[in-house]
């Protein structure tokens, strides 16, 4: 499942006009992940805009002011929300140690020039919750571990699904394809997209 979660984030990132590196193909299981494995994906803006300041929960319209992040994908689907008590466990946070972060930079010293970079730390999670005071609890539990922003499998699910048409073939895009399956086939009634656009602001 942690591929599919992996190509649903590369690819929302993708759309949005950012080159994605997956850190490894590979799951580690069986010890300790190296501070090189931490990150799920490098993603990079090679023309981010300046004048956007970015919020804590990120949408589709605040990615073109992000520049470059290490991204960790969090798909834990048995919640709709992680909970104070989740974050903190720590487990997911691995990927804002230093060495992680270190290792990031190391990564994209290959692709661009380290000096002047900057790279956020985005965690992918299915959701923060929406109540207080434990919303609350739960920013400030991320931002004091060190995670910059958070994007929520919603998020990216909508923007995928108003993105994707449905009279294209995704033929290099298994996920793609079958969003647009989805709505060929009636799967995701107009009315959602249409809700999915307007008040609600995660696909601003």
């Amino acid at each position: 499942m942690a591929g599919f979660d992996d190509s649903l984030v590369r690819e929302y990132f993708e759309v949005s006009g950012f080159f994605v590196r997956q850190s490894r193909k590979y799951a580690v299981q069986s010890r300790r992940k190296r501070a090189d494995e931490e990150g799920d994906l490098l993603v990079i803006n090679p023309s981010p805009r300046r004048d956007i300041v970015l919020p804590f929960q990120l949408f589709g319209s605040d990615l073109p002011g992000l520049s470059a992040a290490v991204v960790a994908v969090k798909g834990w689907h048995t919640t709709k929300a992680i909970t104070p008590t989740m974050i903190r466990k720590g487990d997911l946070l691995e990927f804002v140690r230093k060495e992680a972060v270190d290792a990031a930079k190391e990564a994209f010293a290959e692709l661009t020039p380290a000096e002047g970079l900057t790279l956020s730390k985005i965690l992918v999670l299915p959701g923060i919750p929406s109540q207080e005071p434990q919303r609350a609890e739960s920013i400030t539990l991320l931002k004091n571990s060190g995670v910059d922003h958070v994007i929520t499998f919603r998020t990216i699910l909508e923007n995928l699904l108003q993105n994707v048409e449905s009279n294209q073939s995704y033929a290099r895009s298994d996920t793609l394809q079958l969003l647009r399956l989805l709505r060929v086939y009636d799967m995701v009634k107009p009315a959602q997209l249409e809700l999915f656009g307007g008040s609600n602001p995660s696909t601003r």
